[in-house]
């Protein structure tokens, strides 16, 4: 009898049959799968590789250099042995995609030429029946499958749509994954990276110990303790998704951590992943976790500004067991941005969805949870709705200017979804207030520095890159300058020099009071410095733009309370591109006229009512339901390729700042290969335009990579970050 053989170890001589690793991949995705899907899953794992079982592969194991294709016959196996036409089409897109990516549905004219779903299951293949002597696919109870499927959409296709192409992406990262795995094991000499680690309930005793040893002299210390016991009762309730509404500088962070592990001990939660909206700000979170936990807690970081290569901290045995981990989230503890979350969720590929089984009974956390980005924020809201519906997880949606989060996941995700208000009193918002916020109205730069030259420290935010080296040009005295003209590594580098001397400057001059001229600051940035960057000043000028990143700005000033009151200055620079179609800046000026404190929950109520009453079309613009008529033709690979949260328009440059990124650099020229995540932290971010200006006056080059570089050193200032014309020479 021929024995079919799915992999060869070329090192060991070792065989693994088609049979075996069909078993064990059906194995590993019943146990990936949540209860509801097991003994589907388990079917899946066994159909995937039916097409080894074709004469043409058992020569090609045998070394035929031939092309043979097998994903699609598993497929065909699906469709012929189950009869009802959902469950066998999840099967069809997940297995025909296990290693190409989820294919578009295409439509029933396709032909077999074409790579949708329709187009390849009209091919013609050898016969691989003879799966049917080796593997004994179950049966399974298809009218139940199917009514679980249908049974929350309301009888509306276009939610039959998103639930099921939610559905089917987390089927294949079950099936990826245990494929992966099953071949990693049998292929592997030697033992596995280790996983990372966690202890929950010691994690849990060090955040109430940390929490316990705060003192409540003052009212302010008094309320934040109130606060965050009221947060602490509510999240003892049962729900889907908590939300988290406190203000800056009441301990959101330490509170959310609280409530995650605490929900993770009492229902067993396998993980907890903190979502944040900038990798700008992972590194301050993953430190104060990396503090308080210790040894009891082992964080994966999975952002692309990270590289397990050149963390110089932790073990090699750590470092290998992170990388193992960053490919499926297997891992307890997870720092992550939203960008990398979401684009998983919503992605084709292996790689991105090969995560997703694992987000599935855990606890999230959406730190910032307001910047969900407009354009997408239906398939956010419904990817958070369908993780903790489907996949038996919770959420935390954590921020100090919510929007009416309830409301809008009852309107554009599930509308029976179990959500928690964990603040529900919030009279005391107000003792948090440190801020007044004075509207100045059209100002010029000149006036505008010199009204910030009084304090002792000043934050001028604006909303144009280039706005902001002019003003940073104009600067005298002790002034910084932040942009994403910038690379990351000269923000970091700036940003420790502001907060020592800042630090300075409280030391000497501890009332603010007498400060000579030469040792004022002032920092001008764009709004890259609102997202949760901890500095603390003066005084903050903000130009006029959403309210929402107005009162982040805020967040900057008076940060930590030490003066009863400090003012923020919302202004409009005279001569700027004036944007009428902003309606979020045109929303801010109608409230900063009619509200005295614009930091108040009736304002902030108030403009994300009118902001998403204005908006239904853009949040919904996105949704897959949009892209297609039914189940059969969802266009998987062509949304996946569609969904980006970044900006495409935006590019990266690489601009070598030290002997590793100079080496890095030479290594893409010479060898036309490089690793993008280790270069991320010497990129900065330009508009496509820009680059091309550059590449036109030969100071930026790809080597062939398409990974651009700037070869020119002139063009880059370590203060102001990238220009577009070189320094200027005198003979």
């Amino acid at each position: 009898m021929q024995e079919y053989i799915a992999h060869r170890n070329e090192n060991t001589g070792l065989v693994q049959s088609v049979k075996e690793h069909s078993e064990n991949t059906a194995e590993l995705c019943r146990e990936y799968a949540v209860p509801e899907l097991k003994e589907f899953m388990y079917t899946i794992g066994l159909c995937h590789d039916i097409g080894k079982f074709q004469p043409s592969f058992a020569k090609r194991i045998n070394g035929a250099n031939i092309r043979v294709e097998h994903s699609t016959c598993g497929a065909l196996a699906a469709k012929e042995n189950y009869s009802v036409s959902p469950l066998a089409l999840m099967m069809e897109y997940c297995i025909a995609g296990h290693h190409t990516g989820i294919p578009d549905g295409g439509f029933p004219n396709d032909d077999s030429s074409q790579l949708t779903l329709h187009g390849r299951m009209k091919r013609e293949f050898e016969d691989f029946s003879e799966y049917k002597k080796e593997l004994n696919l179950p049966k399974l109870a298809e009218i139940q499958w199917l009514k679980n499927l249908v049974g929350d959409c309301g009888n509306k296709m276009e939610n039959l749509i998103d639930k099921f192409a939610f559905l089917t992406r987390y089927a294949f990262s079950c099936l990826v994954d245990a494929d992966t795995k099953d071949a990693a094991d049998f292929c592997r000499e030697g033992e596995p990276p280790r996983k990372l680690t966690a202890d929950f309930p010691a994690c849990l005793e060090k955040v109430n110990a940390r929490l316990s040893a705060f003192t409540c002299r003052t009212d302010l210390q008094r309320a934040r303790a109130i606060l965050q016991n009221q947060a602490f009762q509510n999240g003892n309730k049962d729900a889907e998704i908590y939300l988290l509404n406190m203000p800056t500088g009441s301990g959101k962070t330490l509170a959310s951590v609280k409530i995650a592990l605490e929900r993770a001990v009492l229902k067993g939660k396998k993980r907890i992943i903190y979502i944040i909206p900038f990798n700008s700000i992972i590194d301050q979170t993953a430190e104060v976790f990396e503090n308080l936990f210790g040894n009891d807690l082992e964080i994966l970081r999975h952002q692309s500004t990270f590289s397990y290569e050149d963390e110089e901290n932790g073990s090699e045995d750590y470092r290998e067991a992170a990388k193992s981990a960053a490919e499926n989230w297997d891992s307890p503890f997870i720092i992550t941005t939203a960008v990398q979350f979401f684009e998983s969720v919503y992605g084709n590929k292996r790689g991105k969805l090969r995560k997703v089984h694992n987000m599935a009974d855990s606890i999230l956390i959406f730190d910032e949870a307001h910047l969900m980005p407009q354009d997408y924020l239906q398939p956010c809201l419904q990817a958070v709705a369908y993780i903790t519906r489907y996949l038996h997880s919770e959420a935390v949606f954590l921020t100090a200017t919510m929007p009416d989060y309830e409301k809008l996941m009852r309107e554009y995700a599930l509308p029976d979804s179990r959500i928690v208000k964990l603040i529900e009193d919030t009279s005391m918002f107000s003792l948090f207030r440190k801020c007044r916020y004075r509207y100045l109205g059209e100002t010029n730069q000149e006036t505008l520095l010199c009204q910030s030259r009084k304090y002792p420290s000043s934050l001028i935010i604006v909303n144009r890159k280039a706005t902001a080296r002019e003003l940073y040009q104009q600067c005298e005295g002790k002034k910084y300058h932040l942009s994403t003209y910038m690379t990351a590594y000269d923000r970091k580098k700036i940003l420790r020099e502001i907060r020592e001397e800042l630090m300075h400057l409280e030391q000497d001059y501890p009332n603010g009071e007498t400060v000579p001229e030469d040792r004022r600051i002032t920092i001008v940035s764009t709004s890259l410095i609102e997202a949760g960057v901890d500095l603390d000043v003066y005084t903050v000028f903000r130009e006029r733009t959403g309210l929402d990143s107005i009162l982040q700005a805020g967040g900057r000033c008076n940060r930590e309370g030490k003066r009863t009151m400090a003012d923020v200055y919302v202004f409009d620079l005279e001569g700027s591109e004036k944007k009428a179609a902003d309606e979020r800046a045109n929303f801010t000026k109608g409230l900063l006229e009619k509200y005295d404190d614009i930091s108040s929950v009736e304002c902030i109520d108030e403009y994300y009512s009118r902001l998403f009453l204005m908006k239904k079309e853009e949040i919904q613009k996105n949704t897959m339901h949009q892209m297609c008529a039914d189940i059969a033709s969802i266009p998987f690979k062509q949304y996946a390729e569609k969904f980006e949260m970044i900006d495409s328009r935006t590019v990266s440059l690489v601009v070598p700042r030290d002997e590793q990124s100079q080496k890095l650099v030479e290594q893409l020229k010479y060898t036309k290969a490089g690793n993008a995540r280790q270069l991320q932290n010497y990129t900065c971010s330009l508009k496509k335009r820009e680059l091309e200006d550059l590449i036109l006056q030969h100071a930026a080059d790809d080597y062939g990579t398409g990974i651009f570089c700037l070869t020119n050193p002139d063009y880059y200032d370590e203060n102001t970050g990238i220009s577009f014309e070189a320094k200027d020479y005198f003979l």
